[in-house]
């Protein structure tokens, strides 16, 4: 797979979108067209049953759930029974008390590999459709190099792009942070509501991506500006602020949970489709 930097060239015809007076230059890209498996230089795996009470054991280095295939990154949720490596006989919390999963998906991120703060960050993808499908693009603050980071959510999150198969006709970006020890606050658009037939939207690839600066985050569906978020809500006592610091990328597809909902097994497997994931600063 070929990561691109800022002195790596790109097929012009591939940018199409973009006139030659924009105003952003490419710094850096996974078009995800070379090798079985994400690169290690930039990607790491999530492993377990990690968030939400998904009912996906995410797993690692396994191409049924995660694999590089004619030119695109598929994550692949499926119905199957997988041993669970955190188990405890005796545990009573969801993570360790099953011995087996009965389903299995991917997730990947770039946490202390590569992060960004500010520009522009897009992703080329097709969403599977289904009641209990809940794939994600978003971003996290990063902890490398921070003496200052914490967990989540005073670290921050934006979410490019959420979509939950029961509503099908809804994409979601939304901005999460802490306020202090006790709260967590978050502002959301809550939706896009699509104005076509959601079948298109699961059905074929859309572009998903914000523009983030010092003061706001644009949220883009397609050329379809959505929402903006006035990054001043999150301005902390202290005078630090979760969106003005380099944050990582993750790409997962969850099954069900907290949010996901009630799991439609017909649906699966499920293919979460990535052509690219390019990232572009201002000129």
């Amino acid at each position: 797979m070929r990561l691109r930097t800022a002195t790596a060239i790109i097929a012009l015809s591939s940018l199409a979108a973009f006139a030659q007076d924009n105003p952003w230059r490419l710094v850096w890209a996974d078009e995800f067209d070379q090798g079985s498996a994400p690169n290690s230089a930039a990607w790491n795996y999530e492993e377990g049953f990690v968030r939400n009470r998904e009912l996906q054991y995410y797993t690692k280095e396994r191409p049924e759930n995660v694999r590089i295939e004619n030119g695109l990154l598929i994550l692949e949720g499926r119905k199957e029974r997988f041993p669970n490596a955190r188990h405890q006989a005796g545990a009573s919390d969801w993570q360790r008390a099953p011995e087996f999963a009965e389903y299995t998906s991917g997730s990947i991120n770039t946490a202390g590999k590569v992060a960004w703060q500010y520009g522009r960050i897009e992703v080329r993808a097709k969403i599977p459709a289904g009641k209990g499908t809940w794939p994600a693009i978003w971003m996290m603050g990063d902890r490398k190099d921070n003496p200052k980071w914490r967990g989540w959510p005073f670290c921050g999150e934006i979410d490019i792009m959420e979509h939950v198969g029961k509503a099908p006709t809804n994409i979601h970006g939304t901005c999460h942070w802490g306020v202090d020890g006790t709260e967590h606050k978050h502002r959301s658009k809550g939706a896009y509501t699509l104005n076509h037939d959601p079948k298109s939207t699961y059905g074929e690839f859309h572009i998903y991506a914000i523009e983030w600066d010092k003061d706001k985050i644009d949220f883009f569906y397609d050329d379809l500006k959505y929402f903006t978020f006035d990054i001043a809500q999150a301005d902390m006592p202290d005078g630090s602020n979760p969106f003005r610091q380099k944050h990582y990328l993750l790409l997962n597809l969850a099954l069900g949970g907290a949010w996901g909902g009630e799991m439609d097994d017909s649906v699966l497997p499920a293919r979460y489709e990535i052509d690219y994931v390019r990232v572009y600063e201002r000129k």
